[in-house]
Order: structure tokens, then sequence, then C-alpha cells
């Protein structure tokens, strides 16, 4: 099935022959460790060159650290490795991705938002050009899922929307500044998350499109990246029955298989049917999504069998490397599948520079420019969803004392990027004169929960300002709104009696909760130059610009006409 040949490699026979060689003469266990993409070993707890000659991974993907070190600690793995590694990183946001001091460009929805490809090229530029500099290669994004449903807790600001056709657009465009940095980008999460409304962190989800409405939406975006030459592309712990039973009409229900397990989906719908050569990887093979498959010791070499390429991440690795060296010795995994992942592989370095590329001598992470980069994105994305009452804009002249109430605002939880906003908010907002007080979730007033009226509301504070900062993170159910469980002690029940704006620096759906605020606005990130965005068109110094990438009604079309 391979033709090293033909796109995404166009390699010359003399080249093949050259990998072909090289295949053959590696031992079984360097070609079972190519098939391994493994956690990045700290330095502080692991000696790096002892293990990557112990398990010669093929790849290893990095979490943020200081860039002095994560650059140290990729020379030490690379130097340490004869044949060079994937380095990669969730770089879907921006450099931060892979630093701690990289530059939060913006989600992908906020990218969306502007309408404007060019911020998505520069989100991949100024990521990829962070990235490169400390010896990453390799990018985990974009993220080319559609995010169909509202209450799906993993895709939301992931994402570059609803609309396909934006999310190509938006996706081309990053893809293009990731590679104008030589970083590889991969594409995620086939077949498509954002239908069903779990997260594959902790069951196996569903994409329950029928198989047109399939190709129509998710595989049109994914025929379209086949067709331009895309190299890689992560699989999911997601089912997609339809396309099952389609290539398998007489399939059992038990028999349907997460794409990260099933070959009717990698070989059958991803390389026979849209023409896929180039390299698949899994999810994280940690997940929940993929354990509940099948014992781990069948699933992985099934995740081999039907044709994906490389497995993201261990459990335990010495005995996930034993589980497919008892798999070959046994029949159950036949060696040419292994070489011929193994194959791919090398073929996808060697093609992407791998065996000639050298380190930066210096860091040059221009991150003041970069800030300025992410301004301009902000400043084009922040959207005001609605203003019923005409409450904007906010000056001290009309609303001199505020109320600021925060939701979320957590580190807790996978994919969490910026930490808290309240200081950022309270201090520009101070700064321009406003006097502003906290609500301390901490300290509750007996007297306000239970007995205070409207007029001693109004006492108080002129406006109230509702910020939610719950961004989207792995391992959760939700992303709604969560008030305090007293009560609903902090929800604004005084809405219609004293001015109330609700901003949301993450997730663009609340209005689902609370449909009876009056003006509502969206960020999308909580990064500090979209929070100096929206603070100046908030108080009316600068327009808003941005458009919603999805309904942020939530298909909710009394709610939207009522309030």
């Amino acid at each position: 099935m391979l033709d090293l040949a033909k796109k995404p490699y166009h390699l010359t026979e003399e080249q093949i022959q050259l990998l072909q060689d090289n295949v053959q003469k590696m031992s079984l266990d360097e070609k079972i460790g190519q098939l391994f993409f493994v956690i990045g070993q700290d330095e502080d707890q692991v000696d790096i060159n002892e293990f990557i000659q112990t398990y010669r991974p093929g790849g290893m993907m990095y979490r943020p650290a200081s860039a002095e070190k994560i650059k140290r600690q990729l020379a030490t793995a690379q130097e340490a490795s004869e044949i060079p590694l994937f380095f990669s990183a969730n770089l879907e946001s921006g450099g931060n991705g892979i630093i701690s001091e990289g530059t939060w460009f913006g989600m992908p929805l906020q990218i969306a938002a502007t309408n404007d490809p060019t911020h998505a090229y520069e989100l991949g530029n100024v990521a990829g050009h962070e990235a490169a500099q400390v010896g990453c290669n390799m990018s985990f994004s974009p993220i080319v899922d559609i995010d169909k449903n509202f209450r799906n807790p993993i895709t939301n600001t992931r994402t570059f929307g609803s609309d396909q056709e934006r999310v190509i657009q938006m996706a081309a465009a990053q893809i293009n500044g990731l590679e104008q940095n030589g970083i590889l980008p991969v594409i995620k999460h086939f077949p498509g998350d954002g239908v069903d409304e779990r997260d594959q962190h902790l069951l196996s989800t569903v994409n329950s499109l029928t198989a047109d409405e399939w190709m129509d939406s998710y595989g049109k975006i994914y025929q379209t990246f086949i067709d331009q030459g895309v190299t890689s592309i992560m699989i999911g712990h997601i089912l997609q029955p339809a396309w099952e039973r389609k290539l398998s009409p007489k399939i059992a229900d038990a028999d349907l298989k997460p794409a990260s397990a099933s070959k009717l989906l990698i070989d059958g719908l991803l390389r026979d049917k849209l023409g896929f050569n180039g390299l698949a990887i899994t999810d994280a093979t940690p997940m929940i999504g993929y354990n509940a498959i099948l014992p781990r010791e069948e699933l992985l070499p099934a995740t081999i069998n039907a044709g994906i390429d490389m497995i993201l991440f261990n459990k335990n690795i010495d005995e996930d490397y034993a589980f497919i060296k008892k798999a070959v010795e046994n029949g159950t995994l036949k060696l040419e599948r292994i070489e011929e992942a193994v194959l791919r592989i090398l073929a996808t370095k060697l093609t992407h520079g791998l065996f000639d590329s050298k380190l930066p001598e210096t860091l040059d992470l221009n991150i003041e420019e970069h800030a300025k980069k992410a301004a301009a994105a902000a400043k084009k994305s922040v959207t005001l969803v609605k203003d019923r009452d005409q409450l904007l804009p906010v000056t001290v002249k009309r609303y001199p004392r505020i109320r600021m109430v925060v939701l979320g605002d957590s580190d807790d939880g996978g994919f969490k990027e910026g930490g808290q906003v309240s200081g950022l908010f309270q201090s520009q907002l101070e700064s321009l004169g406003f006097e502003v007080s906290l609500y301390d979730r901490q300290h509750l007033n007996f007297h306000e929960i239970f007995e205070e009226g409207v007029a001693e509301m109004k006492e108080k504070f002129d406006l109230a300002l509702y910020i939610a900062n719950i961004e989207t993170a792995s391992n959760q159910t939700t992303t709604r709104l969560d008030w305090i469980h007293l009560m609903a002690a902090d929800a604004p029940w005084f809405m219609k009696s004293i001015p109330t704006i609700f901003i949301s620096t993450a997730n663009p759906y609340h209005l689902f909760d609370i449909p009876a605020v009056s003006t509502y606005i969206n960020t999308y990130t909580g990064n500090k130059e979209s929070i100096d965005a929206v603070i100046r068109k908030m108080t009316g110094t600068e327009a808003f610009e941005g458009i919603s990438p999805v309904d942020p009604f939530c298909g909710d079309l009394t709610a939207k006409q009522l309030f």
C-alpha cells in the first residue's frame, strides 16, 4: 500500500532503496522503538542519553518548560539517537505550547473570529519560529475538527469553528506558517471530534454522522489536505459507525471500533477511500477512550495492524514494547507490517530534512514582535454578540463603581493556557478610574445572599461585570457555568434592575446558561492582548470587529428572540 514515490514523499528510487536497506539492517528492537512516540523526558528525573539508547523511540512530545531547558534536553536526546527524532508539541495556540516564555498567540477560535487567514498564518509562524529555536520539528496541530456540538468540552475554542470552509481556510494558513519554520504539521483528530458531547480522554466518543454527511464535512476537510500533500494525521479514539458499516455491511455492533484500532477506518477509509499515503499517529494512548477498546496487550498490535504507524505515549514503556514484540513472535503482528510503518516513519523524517537539520546556535525568540502580532489578532477578533439595552460604552461617568465577578480562572486540567484573568481586568479598569470590587467567592456574606434587595445593591455598585474564564480542559465533562452551589450566590439575579455585562474569555457558548443578560462579549482567549482589546472596546475607544465562528446562541432561537 505504501508508495514512497508518490505524494506526500516524492522520493527517488535511490532514496527509497537507501531507506529500505536501512530498515533491513535494523534489529527488531530498533524497529519497535521507532513505532513509539514517547513522553518527553525530564533531565531532572531521567538520564536522557541512557533513555534514548535503551528505548530508541521514533519521537518525543514535550510539554512546556523554559526555552533553555527544552533546547538542552532536545539536543541531548537528538545527539543520543542514531535515527533523528521527531520532537513535537501542541502548538495549537502559540509557542507557549513548547516553551513557558513562549507567545500565547490566541486560541484557534479567536483566530477564526478575525475572519482573516493572515492571522492564522501568523499563529503558525509565531509558534513555529519559537518552537524551531529550541529544536522542535513537529506540531500536533492544526486542529481540523468541526465544532458542531456546543456541549463538547474538548473542541470548543481549540477549533476554527463550525463552518468547514473556514476550518479549511484557517488550517491551511496555519500549516503554511508552521512549514515556513521547518515544522511538520500533524492535523487532528481523524475521523473528527466535535459531534459528540463527551471527552475521548474518558471514553471512546462517537462521530455519529451518516457516511454522506461525513464525506460532505469532515471528509471534505481531510480530502482537501490530503490532496494538498499533508504528511501526517493524528488518529482519535473516536468511532465513525456509518463508515465502518458502509465498508463492512455485516459488521456486528460489538465489532465497531474507534479509529485508533479500526482497520476499516484507517486502511479502508483514510488510506483507500481518501488516498492518504502519509504518516498516521494515534492520539495519546493513556486515554481511557483508547484503553477501553481491548486489553492493552491486544490493543497495541491491533493499532499497528489497523494501518497506524506510530503510538503516542506509553503506560509502562517496558510492558508496551514487550506487547509488540510478543505479537510479532506469536504471529499476531507481521514483521512486514512493522517494517512498512518504520519505512513510512523514516521517509517522513527524510522528506522533512530531519537527517540534515541543525539546532540554532542562539535563541532568537522575538517575543516582543510576536506579542504585537497577537495584539493585532486580538484587536480584530473580540466579538460583541449583543448589547440589548445599549449598556456600552462603559465609562467612569456612567458606571463609576463596578462589581466584578470572575468565574473559572483555574489552572486545573490539561490544555489550560493562561491562568487567571482577574488581576488583569481589575488593574486595567482601576487604572482608568473605575472603583472595582471583586466578588469574594471564598467568604460569602449571609445578608447579601439571603436578604439583600435591589436598592442595597445599587448603593454598592453601578455595573455588574461578569467574566467567565472557563477554559476547555481534558478529563472534564462540561464547560458550563457553575454558580456557587449555595443559592447560586454569585449569579446575577438582579440583571433586569442593575446594568450587567458578561464577558467570556474562553468558552463562547455561555449564553446557553445566561440568555437574559443584556450585553455579552466573546474574546475566545484569556491572554493579555485579548483583555487589553476587550477593555478598549467596552470603554468605547475602539470598535468591535470580530465575527462569531460558531452560533453563540447555541441554536436556541427562542432565547435569541426573547432575550
